[in-house]
């Protein structure tokens, strides 16, 4: 895909709503949470992870990404023991950024009723969408690339444009500095890619990534996860190595022994510190005991359903399937998880 700026030049980036969104970078302490670490709970139950969960809860840090939402515009909720999360990353270290407030990555997480399982949508950057109007009516209300939403009304312009997007009702919301992945795949001792093809990065120090399986440390798979301009599908594959790298933390965390050994832990939580921030009902322990048996093999990750590339003007976007992105949200929506699959495929 050609490359093209993450927000239109158009796009004003306001101070105060960077300032709102962006994680402070604090001594906090706070598990990486969602799908990532929650794998360590069902390692050895709740008991130990608890305890760390516990003791970071009242310090975690926390967003606004609801209150100035307009309520009369969510979509209901259809399925209300499922809970849906939406997990905005970015990566604050990339050669390439150029830009302070924009979202590179979007994933809509999707925990149905039963928590045995977990679906995880990647929404390309560059998908062309309906922005709505920014709570100050200042910016909005047209057309634009997704992630225009963030740098026009922060995260509650984000919520809003994602829930129109898809009509799935967005029940909470984690940042991630992708960038502290690098950290915490190191306190976990590597993770296990397959990599499908010889390539080398672009980047210095423009490591060589040969084909087949390989023990990646945190600067490795964070570069790993970077590389796009080497594909012909360009930033679907970012999102491809994106989700490997994701799956890799979570199966290395329920099997590397972290819960056993204090010191890792500690180094893990440390490592996770600061790279992640939640929305101000989330309840950490609560999501933790109820995905206490998550592993790698109970995720799926899809990508929103897309006609491909093209132009608009002078950016490269990407173009919904409107069609099958209407199938495929309806399916999560009324958590029918063989439906997802099917539609997702």
């Amino acid at each position: 895909m050609p490359e093209g700026e993450q927000v239109s030049e158009t796009a004003p980036v306001r101070s105060d709503e960077v300032a709102r969104s962006r994680p402070r970078r604090r001594g906090r302490r706070i598990v990486l949470v969602t799908l990532l670490v929650l794998a360590l709970l069902g390692a050895g139950g709740v008991g130990a992870g608890a305890f760390y969960l516990r003791s970071v809860e009242k310090d975690v840090e926390r967003v606004d990404a609801f209150t100035r939402v307009p309520q009369e515009s969510r979509p209901p909720v259809l399925a209300r023991d499922a809970t849906n999360i939406m997990i905005l990353g970015s990566d604050s270290r990339d050669p390439e950024r150029t830009a302070g407030s924009r979202t590179d990555t979007i994933i809509l997480a999707h925990l149905p009723k039963d928590r045995k399982s977990a679906q995880l949508v990647s929404i390309p950057r560059d998908t062309w969408v309906h922005v709505p109007r920014s709570g100050d009516g200042g910016h909005g209300g047209r057309d634009a690339k997704i992630n225009a939403a963030y740098a026009w009304g922060g995260i509650p312009l984000m919520v809003q444009t994602v829930e129109e997007f898809t009509r799935v009702h967005v029940d909470h919301v984690a940042v991630i500095d992708f960038a502290g992945f690098k950290e915490i795949i190191d306190a976990l001792g590597g993770v296990d890619i397959t990599v499908d093809r010889d390539f080398t990065s672009i980047h210095p120090p423009q490591r060589t990534f040969r084909a087949g399986r390989q023990t990646m440390d945190g600067e490795t798979a964070l570069d790993y996860a970077r590389q796009r301009k080497q594909f012909p599908d360009g930033d679907f594959a970012r999102i491809r190595h994106q989700q490997q790298v994701i799956k890799a933390i979570l199966d290395k965390a329920a099997t590397g022994g972290i819960l056993t050994s204090p010191g890792r832990l500690n180094d893990f939580v440390r490592a996770a510190s600061a790279s992640v921030s939640v929305d101000r009902e989330m309840s950490l322990l609560d999501m933790a005991t109820e995905l206490r048996g998550m592993r790698g093999g109970n995720l799926a990750f899809f990508t929103s359903p897309t006609r491909g590339t093209g132009r608009v003007g002078s950016e490269s976007v990407v173009f919904a399937d409107e069609e099958k992105c209407r199938a495929f949200y309806d399916a999560v929506r009324r958590d029918a998880a063989t439906e997802i699959a099917r539609a997702g495929g």
